[in-house]
C-alpha cells in the first residue's frame, strides 16, 4: 500500500533513521493472514480476491526486506490444512495465484530472489508445482545473495516427519542400525534433512491480521525465533508496520534460552 500521507512519510523515515546500525534480521518468516478478511472489510463481493491482493503485496513486503539489507525471506502461502479444509472452488484461485506470481515476478531471472520451496509439491495441482519447480530451476543462479522460500502444502510437523524419514532412509543405505542411527543422532543431522536445509533459521516471525499462533509454521526452525504479532490484514500491511516489527525485534535481547 503506497503511503501518501505527508505525516506517515515523515514517520517512516524517522523509523528507518533509527534501525540504521541496529541489530535487524537475517532471516523473516511471513504468516500472511488476513486476506479475505481484508476483502470483505473491503467491500468485494469474492473474498478470494484478497489472495491476490495478498500476493501482490508480498512483492512489495520483499522490496523492503531487500532495501535492508535483509536476504533470507520465508513466505508462509498455505497450509497442508487449507488444502484439505478450504473449498475447492478458492483452492483453484489460490494456485492460480501462486503460478502468476512466479510466472510474473518471484520466478524470472531478474528478480533478484533465488526462490525455494518447502512443502510438499505432490500435493498441489500439476500446473502449480511445474510453475514452482521451473521457478526454483530459473533463479537458481541468482548470485544476489537474496533468498525467498514459498512455504506452499507445507505443515512443520510433516515436515519433521520426513526429515527423520529421510535421515532413517539414508543411514540403512549406509549400513547403519536404528541403534546406530539413535545412538550418534543430533539436531544437526535432522536440520540437514528439513526442506530449509542449508539456509539459516529465521530470527523474526511476523504474522499479521492479529491471530497470535504459529499456525504448523517452521515448528523446528523457530524454536528461538523472535514473534511479532500486528493487528493489520496483509494486503493492508504498511512499511510502517514493517519497520515497527524491526524496531520491536532490534530493542529485545535474544538470550537463546540462557
Amino acid at each position: 500500500m503506497r503511503i501518501t500521507d505527508p505525516v506517515y512519510a515523515l514517520y517512516t523515515r524517522r523509523l528507518r533513521r533509527r534501525l540504521e546500525g541496529a541489530s535487524l534480521p537475517r532471516h523473516i518468516g511471513l504468516i500472511m493472514d488476513g486476506n479475505r478478511r481484508w476483502a470483505r472489510k473491503q467491500g468485494l463481493a469474492d473474498t478470494r480476491l484478497g489472495h491476490r491482493y495478498g500476493a501482490e503485496h508480498a512483492e512489495q513486503v520483499l522490496r523492503w526486506c531487500e532495501s535492508l539489507d535483509i536476504r533470507h525471506v520465508t513466505v508462509f502461502l498455505c497450509s497442508t490444512e487449507n488444502l484439505q479444509n478450504r473449498q475447492n472452488d478458492e483452492i483453484d484461485f489460490l494456485m492460480q495465484v501462486v503460478e502468476d506470481l512466479v510466472a510474473d515476478r518471484l520466478g524470472r531471472p531478474d528478480s533478484g530472489w533465488r526462490l525455494h520451496t518447502a512443502g510438499s509439491l505432490d500435493l498441489l495441482p500439476g500446473t502449480t508445482a511445474a510453475a514452482l519447480k521451473q521457478a526454483v530451476e530459473t533463479t537458481r543462479t541468482c548470485d544476489s545473495g537474496s533468498h525467498v522460500t514459498l512455504a506452499i502444502g507445507y505443515g512443520g510437523r510433516q515436515e519433521i516427519i520426513d526429515a527423520f524419514r529421510d535421515l532413517l532412509h539414508d543411514g540403512a543405505a549406509a549400513g547403519k542400525t536404528i541403534s546406530e542411527i539413535a545412538d550418534t543422532l543430533t539436531t544437526d543431522d535432522l536440520a540437514a534433512h528439513l526442506y530449509t536445509a542449508d539456509q539459516p533459521d529465521p530470527d523474526l516471525v511476523i504474522r499479521t491480521s492479529g491471530e497470535q499462533r504459529l499456525s504448523n509454521f517452521l515448528l523446528w526452525q523457530t524454536a528461538y525465533a523472535e514473534l511479532y504479532f500486528c493487528e493489520a490484514y496483509w494486503p493492508a500491511f504498511r512499511e510502517i508496520d514493517f519497520l515497527r516489527a524491526l524496531r520491536n525485534y532490534a530493542d529485545r535481547n535474544r538470550r537463546y534460552g540462557a
